[in-house]
């Protein structure tokens, strides 16, 4: 028998857990206090690099954006992007093999070609069109103006390093927010501009392939074929894109350079929920606190009975599963790639709590009587 459904706490239609019988109600509430519990190994998760905050230190706190800032100026100084990375990874004593160690030149050409302060402002503007996106899609999703104003602020929130002009020459920033952006603007019936928004994030970061892949497979399982050929096509092209690269890399790099150590770390959930946390305003927060609200923003996601929250839970769980078994202390920015939105799913989270409370502690019985005549 199903319980009692309230009617919506701040959201304009029930929640996916809105009515739902008693005893599913209460395996999901438990599952919601595992995920709580497992959120707090990031307490023992290993941490970045710590960072001074000496601006006369910042080529060490922020060694890979001086990098890729040394790369786009030599770049823009007439330099060929493959024979002046190798130069920049050689000098600061990085890997050089295998060929992903070096970025798509995207991102570098395209910085090179412009003063900074454009492509700053380039970046502000892309932050404010995240933010009108987002706007857009959360609206008809409450029923009241101040839930939509808090929602608003846990993505500003999530989006704190990305308005920051000092890492405008970092890739993650800008794949972030191209992801971001393709996620809020794809609907059943209008998924073109998420497509190109989602191959522009992959030819800046490579990493971005796997939110694609995500969307491709979404899609196909929807039944919505034209899309999922088309994120499938992106994907082609990304592939030839990825092996002219490697071949680019080939021809400056010699057996001598040193290789990887490889991206098996295999730290943990801890490290995804610690990554999480520093990628957003979470990284204010006391680190136990932290950990709980970024569990709590995916029951809360869990919760929104709408696609774009289906795609979203998925989305997270990947790059969750990426950072969980190939990140290391030193690529925790990877959690970049999905920060900027992640946090709106606390605005989600008092309906997902409270259906599922009143649809466990729900006591009604079925009461039979039978009449003689």
């Amino acid at each position: 028998m199903a319980s009692r459904a309230p009617s919506p706490f701040w959201l304009a239609t029930p929640s996916r857990f809105s009515g739902i019988k008693r005893t599913p109600a209460r395996m999901v509430l438990a599952l919601c206090a595992l995920l709580l519990a497992a959120t707090l190994l990031a307490l023992a998760a290993p941490s970045p690099p710590p960072v001074s905050h000496d601006p006369a230190a910042r080529a060490n706190d922020q060694a890979d954006v001086v990098l890729y800032e040394s790369i786009v100026a030599g770049v823009r100084g007439g330099g060929n992007y493959y024979a002046v990375t190798a130069q920049a990874l050689r000098a600061g004593d990085y890997p050089l093999r295998p060929f992903v160690t070096f970025r798509l030149p995207t991102l570098a050409l395209f910085e090179a070609s412009m003063p900074t302060f454009v492509s700053t402002i380039l970046l502000y503007v892309l932050a404010a069109c995240v933010m009108l996106a987002w706007f857009t899609r959360l609206r008809p999703a409450f029923v009241r103006v101040p839930p939509l104003m808090i929602a608003l602020v846990l993505l500003a929130g999530g989006m704190t390093a990305f308005v920051q002009s000092e890492l405008v020459a970092f890739h993650e920033i800008w794949a972030g927010l191209l992801i971001a952006l393709s996620l809020a603007l794809r609907r059943q019936d209008r998924w073109v501009e998420a497509v190109a928004f989602g191959m522009i994030a992959m030819l800046v970061r490579e990493t971005a392939g796997l939110y694609v892949a995500i969307m491709a497979a979404l899609a196909w399982l929807e039944g919505n074929r034209r899309e999922s050929l088309a994120w499938g096509a992106t994907i082609a092209i990304f592939a030839l894109v990825v092996a002219l690269h490697a071949h680019a890399v080939g021809q400056v790099v010699t057996p001598a350079d040193p290789a990887s150590p490889g991206w098996a770390g295999m730290l943990g959930f801890g490290f995804f929920v610690k990554t999480m946390s520093i990628s957003t305003a979470l990284a204010l927060a006391p680190p136990a606190l932290a950990a709980l609200l970024v569990g709590l923003t995916l029951i809360g996601w869990s919760a929104w009975r709408e696609p774009l929250a289906l795609r979203a839970i998925a989305i997270y769980a990947s790059y969750a599963v990426l950072l969980s078994l190939f990140g290391r202390t030193d690529t925790f920015y990877w959690g970049l790639m999905i920060a900027p939105a992640l946090l709106v799913g606390l605005a989600f989270a008092p309906d997902a709590l409270r259906d599922l409370y009143v649809a466990a502690t729900d006591r009604r019985r079925i009461i039979i009587t039978r009449m003689v005549r």
